[in-house]
């Protein structure tokens, strides 16, 4: 069996694992209206910026500098107007979201916007004269219309439900926008005159839970002639692009697969529609005429992941996203007929890449039959019955690992771990009736599905089937969570990064798409306080048996007592537990220094448990030793 593509991985830092994954283009790439530069946002020089590569000698430059901010976070969305002199784009650097436009002609950039408040969404006018924008200035998304001259900001809606993704039809005389029901359920998409009168509803689309306020359902991609817009729909159990009139008239599928599909873009005359779509994590980007027939694939990859693809203004390229399991995402462009792919940027130099391990796509069976995708990584020089195992669950829980780039898994492969990464019940990328077979049922279907990838690590001739871990972050942290309550004895060691174990009190402290996510999946309290409590490992830590680590970031949004309180209770229970907090974050663990150190907490917890290594953390400042053994501070 062959896991990895070249050498062994061990002689990797840390550093070296995380630099990677700070690297690559992180958003789609924006052809200049010229056709001469694509702007792309990304941390190739070390700290996040927009970049722009020349289209036909590949040459980089950075277009924006100082933007401050951390990984990411400081700049998102570039955009170019349509006149070319300008590209609009997020920056948070002055503390909260604002548009900020950088000049072609060499100008200083400035700020446009001064809203204080969350931006999600923006386009521009094809007069290049204003920009429309979703943004919460008055505690629900509402579309703005913002002036590019002076800055004069009009609030075009005003609706307690959430407002977003608006795009300008090209004569620029309306603006689409889209409209989320109180669940995040339903969406309509409504059409405005560019001054906001007139709202009319010209689609309306059911049943697609949308967990990020509006942004799996996207903007309503209007047709370069204004007659038709395109959008993402869960109507035929997948989650296909489908394409409606502007002026009424029944929907219909552009290229039906029984597959997920996103990122749609029509080419510049019209006639062609590209988009991506995803085959069991990799993906693909095809093409298909506007007028319906076969798709055609321009770009297979045998493993990867294309994303986001941008037509050149003549219509004859297309610029895109690639990423791997050993590359993050780079730049790269290939004919729209015929071609060759050609890489743009190298994220990754100096052989790095193949020192990475491949992992290898396995099926296994579950208990009741159902069968489950995941990726398998190992060391290339592992000895039989040398590497404990570690079973990765990720977040969600409606998420898919994919042939990315997985900086923390690489970290434990090249210490000698083996790990299985499930796509269990309940993830995408399998259809919606995989996708809901967890609803109402957390922590325990799909734990039987991790519990059958706990019996296939077994099975491996290299694995320490004796010595069986399990991580995860978010949902991920959840299941581990319900595998120590649940499943006492299966594991031999947990850390639940970023977790949660009392669904219950849940909606005291977080944020509301975490509260709209647990009344689609669970149901709404107090009628369902049955299946919550039963899904909540808290109240059954009592029969615990292996050592938890439980471990967050607390500083900027409330979320944190999820994890202390699952440690007090253990605490209570006398159980082997260590609880740790990380600074300055949300619940979640995102700062290099803070992951960085997270990473050898965990790597210390499971050399504890699985390899039998003593630990040997070293107080690192940031609170007592004391406080992180089996004590809550």
């Amino acid at each position: 069996m062959s896991t990895q593509s070249g050498g062994s991985s061990g002689s990797l830092t840390i550093d070296q694992l995380l630099a990677i994954r700070a690297l690559g283009g992180v958003e789609g790439p924006q052809w200049s209206p010229d056709g001469t530069v694509i702007a792309f946002p990304s941390s190739l020089g070390g700290a996040p910026e927009i970049w722009g590569v020349d289209a036909t000698t590949s040459a980089l430059t950075p277009l924006t500098s100082g933007m401050g901010g951390v990984g990411h976070l400081a700049v998102a969305m570039p955009q170019w107007s349509p006149d070319g002199t300008m590209i609009a784009y997020v920056s948070a650097k002055t503390g909260s979201d604002e548009i900020w436009l950088w000049y072609a002609d060499g100008r200083a950039a400035h700020r446009l916007t001064g809203l204080g408040a969350r931006i999600e969404a923006f386009a521009w006018s094809p007069d290049s004269a204003t920009l429309a924008l979703a943004g919460n200035a008055r505690g629900t998304f509402d579309i703005y219309r913002v002036a590019v001259a002076g800055g004069k900001t009009t609030r075009l809606t005003n609706d307690t439900r959430y407002e977003v993704y608006p795009t300008f039809t090209p004569d620029g005389a309306a603006i689409l926008y889209v409209r989320l029901s109180d669940s995040w359920l339903d969406h309509e998409v409504v059409r405005i005159a560019a001054d906001g009168s007139g709202a009319t509803v010209i689609l309306t689309d059911e049943n697609f839970f949308d967990y990020h306020y509006g942004r799996s359902f996207g903007t309503p991609k209007v047709s370069p002639d204004g007659s038709a817009f395109l959008f993402r729909s869960h109507r035929s159990g997948w989650i296909n692009i489908w394409l409606a009139p502007l002026n009424g008239g029944a929907p219909r599928q552009i290229a039906a697969a029984e597959a997920d599909q996103s990122d749609a873009a029509w080419s510049p005359d019209g006639r062609w529609i590209a988009y991506v779509e995803n085959h069991n994590g990799t993906q693909q980007l095809r093409r298909v005429s506007a007028g319906g027939g076969t798709p055609e694939i321009v770009v297979a990859p045998p493993i990867g992941v294309v994303a986001v693809p941008a037509w050149s203004p003549d219509g004859r390229q297309l610029a895109y996203l690639y990423g791997s399991p050993t590359t993050p995402n780079d730049l790269w462009c290939v004919a729209a007929v015929g071609g060759t792919p050609r890489r743009l940027t190298h994220s990754v130099h100096g052989g790095i890449a193949a020192r990475l391990v491949e992992p290898q796509k396995v099926v296994y069976t579950s208990f009741d039959g159902l069968p489950i995708h995941a990726y398998l990584y190992a060391p290339a020089d592992a000895m039989p019955g040398s590497c404990p195992g570690i079973m990765w669950i990720h977040g969600g829980p409606t998420s898919q690992f994919m042939d990315n780039f997985q900086a923390q898994v690489q970290y434990f492969v090249s210490q000698g771990y083996a790990l299985l990464l499930p796509n269990v019940r309940g993830s995408s990328g399998y259809g919606r009736e995989f996708e809901d077979l967890n609803n109402g049922d957390w922590g325990h279907g799909d734990l039987k599905d991790v519990l059958a990838g706990v019996e296939f690590l077994k099975s491996l001739p290299f694995v320490d089937g004796e010595h069986i871990g399990i991580t995860g972050t978010s949902y991920g942290g959840i299941m581990t969570m319900s595998a120590v309550a649940f499943v006492p004895g299966v594991f031999q060691a947990a850390i639940s990064c970023s977790g949660y174990g009392d669904f219950v009190h849940m909606a005291d402290e977080q944020e509301l798409r975490h509260i709209k996510l647990l009344e689609f999946e669970l149901g709404k309290l107090p009628e369902a306080e049955a299946v919550y409590r039963r899904c909540s490992s808290i109240y059954s830590v009592a029969q615990a048996t292996t050592p938890c680590f439980v471990l967050h970031g607390i500083g900027q949004y409330p979320g944190s007592a999820a994890g202390r309180e699952f440690a007090l209770a253990l605490e209570r229970n006398y159980k082997p537990f260590w609880y740790k907090t990380y600074p300055g974050e949300t619940y979640y663990v995102a700062k290099p220094a803070n992951v960085r150190r997270m990473l050898l907490d965990m790597q210390a917890f499971f050399d504890q448990y699985l390899k039998g290594i003593p630990h040997n953390l070293p107080d690192d400042g940031s609170r007592p030793l004391t406080h992180l053994i089996g004590v809550v501070a």
